[in-house]
């Protein structure tokens, strides 16, 4: 009987990661410019005193849909993960954090998402991935 390899294991297992909080990424992202628009977004952010929320809104939904795209194509992957990341600590700790820690206002689902993105952003993309076809075409 012929044993697999764990390491090529860790690869997919990082792979599903990658392409499950991409995804997540990609949908908010979405929503916030064709469900809620940018006004709907700048709005409540300016509800919640962040200031210039109009540009806090764009970067925040541009950053969410190229994040999610990023980590789906597994192109740019590390930076990807650290900028959303970043995104979810300052949800954590601008929004979340006073709600306590449960859902549906709390910070359990920023806290997984900060964590998966920290996650990615360590061992970046290893399988099915942009980067991986970059990294091969440069080191011939």
């Amino acid at each position: 009987m012929a044993h697999s390899d764990p390491s090529r294991l860790n690869g997919w297992g990082l792979w599903v990661l990658r392409i499950t909080v991409g995804a997540v990424f990609l949908v908010h992202g979405l929503q916030k410019v064709f469900v809620f628009g940018l006004g709907g977004v700048a709005g409540y952010l300016a509800q919640q005193g962040f200031p210039a929320p109009g540009l806090l809104a764009f970067v925040l939904s541009a950053g969410e849909l190229a994040g999610g795209v990023a980590l789906l194509l597994g192109l740019f992957t590390r930076s990807a993960a650290i900028g959303l990341a970043i995104t979810m600590l300052l949800a954590i700790f601008t929004v979340h954090l006073k709600r306590g820690f449960f859902m549906p206002a709390g910070f359990e689902y920023a806290l997984a998402l900060l964590g998966a993105n920290i996650s990615i952003a360590l061992t970046g993309a290893r399988t099915a991935a942009v980067d991986v076809l970059i990294r091969r075409r440069s080191s011939r």
